[in-house]
């Protein structure tokens, strides 16, 4: 019986002390996306609402830093830009990005309903 409460008290204790280590990673984490944003030229904003981006085709310059922001004003959706490694949901909202020239697809990436396969635009880097 004492090895089983000896076995749970240490149980604890890890947990515990790992909570404790984790917690300040999430501040450091966010203070540098912070500096990412403030570092950022630009901001592109994508406005999402169900089943339409409120553009067909978006424009940003290259070799920019640019922060991309999703705005969602109606359901649940995310973005994924192809070949641009930006993914965007509801846990994630913005993300600092330098793009070389070309033309990109975004497509709602969080299933949101009958027309989730027509949720898409271009993005246009130049």
């Amino acid at each position: 019986m004492q090895k089983k409460w000896a076995a749970l008290l240490t149980s604890a204790a890890l947990a515990l002390a790992l909570s404790a280590c984790g917690g300040g990673g999430n501040e450091s984490d966010s203070n540098a996306a912070e500096e990412a944003a403030a570092s950022a030229s630009e901001t592109l904003t994508i406005k999402a609402s169900n089943w339409a981006f409120d553009q067909s085709e978006y424009a940003i310059p290259k070799d920019t830093q640019v922060e991309i922001e999703l705005l969602n004003e109606e359901g649940a959706h995310g973005i994924e830009i192809e070949g641009a490694d930006v993914k965007l949901d509801g846990s994630k909202k913005s993300k600092v990005v330098t793009l070389e020239a070309g033309t990109y697809t975004i497509k709602c990436n969080i299933m949101c309903g009958t027309g989730h396969l027509n949720m898409t635009a271009k993005l246009v880097v130049q």
